[in-house]
């Protein structure tokens, strides 16, 4: 019986340590803004070194996708479809943000190699996915994207992103912002 419990004590500890991917946003809510919310005014370093403010991207929609880590199948198919669909999101005046909690060195590293042209936000600390209210899992942000609207509000959040169309399906509804 002692060894039973022995065992089974550290599955239990476990998931209390790595957390259960629920994050509490400063603003008190849980889970990711909904629709109609305004964004907490935050800013990160991207790949280059260059400060983002989030609150300057106002005046067009942004889409802010969050992804687990760099270079990795998923992020790296989600990432080049939006960067092979740049052209059409530059014509629509629709900023995209990647965010991941990888460093700057990292996200220079990834975007160097996969021709990224838009910003890649170092988020270690989590600060962005904690105020977005996207899941944190074993250190790594979960797959989340938030469509804002010119104002700065969340217009759509894309909780369950299919990484390969997903480029697409932001971009047709963007279109519909305007």
């Amino acid at each position: 019986m002692l060894r039973r419990t022995l065992l089974t004590i550290p599955f239990v500890l476990v998931p209390l340590a790595l957390g259960c991917g629920a994050t509490t946003r400063p603003d008190g809510g849980s889970g990711p803004l909904p629709v109609g919310s305004a964004t907490p005014d935050l800013t990160a370093v991207d790949q280059h070194g260059k400060t983002h403010r989030l609150s300057e991207e106002r005046g067009h929609p942004t889409v802010v996708f969050f992804y687990p880590k760099d270079g990795t199948p998923g992020c790296t198919t989600e990432a080049c479809a939006f960067r092979d669909a740049w052209e059409r999101f530059q014509k629509a005046e629709v900023q995209v943000l990647g965010v991941s909690a990888d460093d700057q060195k990292s996200h220079e590293e990834f975007s160097k190699e996969e021709k990224l042209p838009f910003p890649i936000l170092a988020d270690p600390d989590h600060v962005w996915a904690k105020a977005f209210g996207v899941p944190i899992r074993l250190g790594m942000t979960s797959r989340v994207s938030f469509l804002l609207d010119s104002e700065g509000k969340v217009a759509k959040v894309y909780p369950d992103v299919d990484p390969g169309v997903h480029a697409g399906e932001v971009l047709a509804d963007a279109a519909r912002l305007k």
